[in-house]
C-alpha cells in the first residue's frame, strides 16, 4: 500500500518523542529533520517539504506545545493537521452542471489508467443515482475503444462511439447522444501520450472548446512519484484542470505525488483508484489520509466500505441465527464472501487505528481465509447446514476436493464450534472473554 514506508518511519519519530517524556527545542529540530529526510525518500517534492517542515517547526516549538504535558501528541496533531492542509483541507466534490449532462473530461498521460479508471468514476456516479454515458474519444490507442466498451459492458453503463474519427467530432456526438437518450453525465476518455506534446495538448484544447466540459479531471499514476507532478502541472497550464484523480495508491508507490500535487498545482485530488476491481475507487479523504498516514487508522472510510459491500439484510438475518444457535457453515461461508468483497487483510487492518505501521505479516491469514473458503465450497449443501455429519470417509473427500489435509478440515470444525460455543457464552461476559482468547492459538483469521 502507498505510504507504507512513510508510515513506518514517522511511527518511529514519534516512538522516540513520546519515550523522552518533556521535550526541548532540541529535540522537536532533530524530529522534524527525519521527518524531512523521510518525506524527501517518499518522492515529495522538495519544496514542498521544506515548506512543510517550516510550518511544522513554527508551530511545534511554540509555548503550548513545550508546555504541555504530552507535548508528543500535540506534536503528531500538528503534524496531522499539516498533511491535511497539504493536501486540501477538505474532500473536494465533482461539479454537476445545471442543466444535464454534467460534461467530466478525462486527460492523462497513456498508462495512468485513464480509461479503467474514468468508467470506475462513472460506475461511482451511477451507484448515487445518475445516468452516465462512456465517451470513446482516444482513436490512437490499440484497443482503447474495445476496452472501454468491455468495462462499460461490465458496470451496465453504456458507451458511446464513432470508430476511429476526429475526437473533437465524437465528443460533440456524445453530448447530442447523452441529451437525447436521457443521459445525465458524460465521461469523455481523451487520448494520452507516453509524455506531454504539443499535438495532444492541442487536441485536447479542441475538445474542451468545442463541449465547453464541466469538470477537467486529471488522471495520474501515483507509482510514478515526482513525474506525476510535473505532469499535472503541465495539464494544468495547457487546460487548467479541476482536479485530479490519482490512480495505483493500491500499489506499493512512495505517495510522495499525493502529498504534492495540490501544493503544487493548487487543484485538489478529487478521487482515488485504490485497487483492480471495478468499484476500487473512492473519494479522496484529505484528512483520512492523513490519519492512515501517521498510522492513525481511517474508520470512517471503513464503515463506508462495509456499507457499500456488505448485504445489511443477510447480516441481520445471520445475527439472528447466531442469537437461536442455528448459525451454519454456510452462513459462515456467507460472512467470508463478504469480508473478501470489502478488499484484502492488508487494506482493512491499515484502516483500524493503532495497525497502521505495523509489520504485520498477513499472507498467513489470506491463506487461511482461502483454505477456509476451499473447504466450504468441497461441501455438499446437506453437509454444511449439518456438520455433525461428517465423518471420516467425508472429511477425506472434502479435503481432496479443496486440496488441503483431513487436518485442515478439522481445524475448520474446531474453529466452527468455537464460535458456537461463543454465541451460548455471550449472557456471561466473563466466559465470553475466555473464549475469545482462545482464537488466535487455533489459527482464527479475524
Amino acid at each position: 500500500m502507498a505510504f507504507e514506508s512513510l508510515t513506518d518511519k514517522l511511527s518511529a519519530v514519534f516512538k522516540r518523542l513520546r519515550g523522552k517524556g518533556r521535550l526541548s527545542e532540541a529535540d522537536v529540530k532533530e524530529a522534524m529533520k527525519e521527518i524531512k529526510m523521510a518525506l524527501l525518500e517518499a518522492d515529495v517534492n522538495f519544496k514542498v517539504v521544506k515548506s512543510f517542515v517550516a510550518q511544522v517547526t513554527e508551530r511545534a516549538v511554540g509555548q503550548d506545545v513545550m508546555e504541555s504535558l504530552t507535548p508528543a501528541q500535540m506534536i503528531v496533531k500538528i503534524v496531522n493537521e499539516e498533511l491535511t492542509a497539504l493536501m486540501g483541507g477538505g474532500n473536494s466534490k465533482l461539479a454537476i452542471a445545471s442543466a444535464p449532462p454534467t460534461i467530466v473530461m478525462l486527460v492523462g498521460l497513456q498508462g495512468a489508467g485513464k480509461t479503467t479508471n474514468g468508467a470506475k468514476l462513472a460506475g461511482l456516479m451511477k451507484k448515487q443515482g445518475k445516468r452516465p454515458l462512456l465517451a470513446a474519444c482516444d482513436v490512437y490507442r490499440p484497443a482503447a475503444i474495445t476496452q472501454l466498451e468491455v468495462v462499460g459492458g461490465q458496470l451496465d453503463i453504456p458507451v458511446f462511439q464513432m470508430g476511429q474519427i476526429d475526437p473533437v467530432d465524437i465528443a460533440k456526438a456524445a453530448v447530442e447522444h447523452a441529451k437525447k437518450h436521457g443521459s445525465d453525465m458524460v465521461f469523455l476518455d481523451t487520448a494520452g501520450r507516453l509524455h506531454v506534446d504539443e499535438a495532444l495538448m492541442d487536441e485536447l484544447r479542441r475538445i474542451k472548446e468545442a463541449v465547453r466540459p464541466t469538470e477537467i479531471l486529471l488522471v495520474v499514476d501515483a507509482m510514478i512519484g515526482q513525474d506525476a507532478v510535473t505532469a499535472a502541472k503541465a495539464f494544468d497550464e495547457a487546460l487548467d484542470i479541476d482536479g485530479v484523480m490519482l490512480t495505483k495508491l493500491d500499489g506499493d508507490a512512495r505517495g510522495g505525488a499525493a502529498l504534492s500535487i495540490r501544493a503544487v498545482t493548487g487543484k485538489p485530488i478529487k478521487f482515488a483508484g485504490t485497487g483492480e476491481k471495478l468499484d476500487a475507487v473512492e473519494v479522496f479523504h484529505p484528512d483520512r489520509m492523513a490519519s492512515r498516514i501517521l498510522g492513525m487508522g481511517d474508520v470512517l472510510s471503513l464503515i463506508e466500505k462495509a456499507e457499500q459491500n456488505l448485504d445489511a439484510k443477510k447480516a441481520a438475518e445471520q445475527m439472528e441465527r447466531l442469537r437461536k444457535n442455528k448459525f451454519t457453515l454456510a452462513d459462515f461461508y456467507d460472512q467470508l464472501i463478504q469480508l473478501k468483497s470489502m478488499g484484502s487483510m492488508e487494506d482493512i487492518m491499515g484502516m483500524l487505528p493503532g495497525m497502521g505501521g505495523r509489520k504485520l505479516d498477513l499472507s498467513a491469514d489470506e491463506g487461511s481465509l482461502k483454505r477456509i473458503e476451499a473447504i466450504i465450497q468441497s461441501m455438499t449443501p446437506y453437509e454444511r447446514e449439518n456438520p455433525n455429519v461428517l465423518n471420516s470417509s467425508r472429511k477425506k473427500r472434502i479435503a481432496a476436493g479443496s486440496g488441503t489435509q483431513v487436518v485442515d478440515v478439522n481445524r475448520l470444525l474446531k474453529q466452527f464450534d468455537m464460535i458456537q460455543s461463543l454465541t451460548r457464552q455471550f449472557a456471561n461476559p466473563k466466559k465470553a472473554k475466555g473464549l475469545f482468547g482462545k482464537f488466535k492459538g487455533m489459527g482464527m483469521p479475524f
